[in-house]
């Protein structure tokens, strides 16, 4: 057989710089013979070759299978099961993601199965009102921020999933996007641009929407301005839900403020490096890692009845006297519960 040349796999079809012309072994003929020589030397009673696969037991399969069931009862083997199914897919690229990069499987088998324990056990979440969702169809919900480091956010989008059985997308700063790894999760976790682009598109497809109007003003406030409301921006959410005809749903959460108590603020650090503000805690950073453990205190979440847009004239979204009427009255509907809840609660940890 004439000289070929060896091409490595990925090169496109060209001889990349540094390969050498080498002599092509003749595969076919010689596995044909290596064959012959095997059964040859099975028939003579020589046994498999070395290196050879052995067929599997069907008995090692079972045994796992009794050991798992015997270690962690029919559920856990039922949960192991779903665990290995899960992995199958993450590594066989066997899942769908949106055009907004949202990523159902990850959300709900990851994200929100880590933050259920958290919101159970640790902040005893109570929520209130559940019945004012729509089942269907898109809406706006719209709550108050607080805490140091968002994670009201999460654990309203977790009590969304669990009370209403709906998917919560959330829109975020662009800080969010622009931090690694945390940018990377918070899409795939159903989060996008707080825009009203993107806001009328979740809004227009029919999903369910969460905005939080105070932003960084919200939870960088000091402790001191606790469930004090700020400033709801100019309306952007509110002409987003008129345009589109969405419902909106007033969401006041109680227990976030005392997770994190910010007593001050690095503000000469936090413009170098450009972030809103460098938190001081009681115990950030005076304990180090230990001080980001967030405070157990006792979370009260109550969604209110919605406040209708259909009703409203077309072109209302463009009368910015009649969105900041709208807006103002979300808000107060929002700073009166927060009042009536906090008075309900029989103590911060209680």
């Amino acid at each position: 057989m004439a000289d070929a040349d060896i091409i490595p796999i990925g090169s496109g079809g060209q001889p990349r710089r540094g390969n050498q012309r080498r002599t092509a072994r003749p595969v076919a003929g010689a596995a044909r013979a290596h064959r012959d020589e095997q059964t040859a030397d099975e028939q003579a009673g020589a046994g498999p070759a070395v290196g050879a696969a052995s067929p599997v037991d069907p008995a090692q399969f079972a045994g796992f299978e009794h050991l798992v069931r015997d270690t962690l009862g029919p559920e856990g083997e039922r949960k192991v099961a779903e665990l290995l199914a899960f992995l199958r897919r993450r590594l066989t690229g066997d899942y769908e993601i949106d055009e907004f990069g949202y990523d159902v499987e990850l959300t709900d088998e990851v994200t929100l199965s880590v933050l259920r324990p958290l919101a159970q056990k640790w902040f005893r979440v109570e929520v209130r009102g559940a019945e004012f969702i729509p089942d269907t169809g898109g809406a706006l919900l719209v709550a108050n921020h607080s805490g140091t480091l968002p994670l009201d956010g999460l654990i309203t989008q977790l009590m969304v999933k669990d009370h209403a059985g709906r998917p919560l997308r959330t829109l975020a700063a662009d800080l969010v996007f622009q931090t690694p790894f945390v940018g990377e999760l918070a899409r795939k976790s159903g989060a996008t641009l707080a825009s009203n682009d993107d806001a009328e598109r979740l809004l227009g497809q029919g999903e369910l929407v969460g905005v939080w109007p105070e932003g960084f003003k919200g939870i960088g406030k000091p402790f001191s301005e606790r469930y004090k409301l700020q400033r709801f921006g100019r309306g952007g959410f509110v002409s987003a839900a008129m345009r589109t005809g969405v419902p909106i749903v007033p969401c006041s959460i109680v227990g976030a403020e005392e997770i994190y108590p910010l007593v001050g603020n690095v503000a000469s650090l936090a413009r170098l490096l450009g972030v809103p503000y460098l938190p001081i805690t009681p115990f950030f950073p005076l304990l180090g890692p230990l001080g980001l453990i967030p405070l157990p205190s006792k979370w009260l979440i109550e969604f209110g009845e919605p406040i209708r847009t259909d009703e409203f004239s077309e072109g209302a979204a463009d009368d910015p006297m009649l969105v900041f009427n709208v807006t103002d009255q979300v808000r107060e509907t929002i700073q009166q519960t927060l009042y009536s809840l906090l008075m309900q609660r029989r103590s911060v940890f209680f």
